[in-house]
């Protein structure tokens, strides 16, 4: 149902609005059980998002570490290849090759 929820802290350049949003969206998706809340539950389910981003924004803005920021790009290439290990995994467990 929902895509994984990534981590957002410590990346150059920052994380927008629009991802603490979107990561907001996914937790109450996961936690509702739900991606589209009925017209009876839409406002809790829209209150909850706002909530959710407000509190995530918060605790970004107030995190420190000392480590460099990431790069967005060399993340996203570490996660190719850990999705192409897991793959090859399924592949080999499926067809019974060690």
């Amino acid at each position: 149902m929902c895509r994984n929820i990534r981590c957002l802290h410590n990346f150059a350049p920052p994380t927008t609005d629009d991802e603490v949003r979107e990561s907001a969206l996914q937790f109450v998706r996961k936690v509702s059980g739900s991606t589209r809340p009925s017209r009876a539950n839409a406002e809790a389910f829209e209150d909850a998002i706002e909530e959710i981003a407000v509190a995530t924004r918060r605790m970004l803005d107030r995190l420190v570490t000392s480590a460099p920021p990431k790069s967005r790009e060399l993340e996203a290439v570490k996660g190719r290849a850990r999705h192409e290990q897991r793959m090859e995994r399924e592949v080999r467990i499926r067809t019974g090759a060690a």
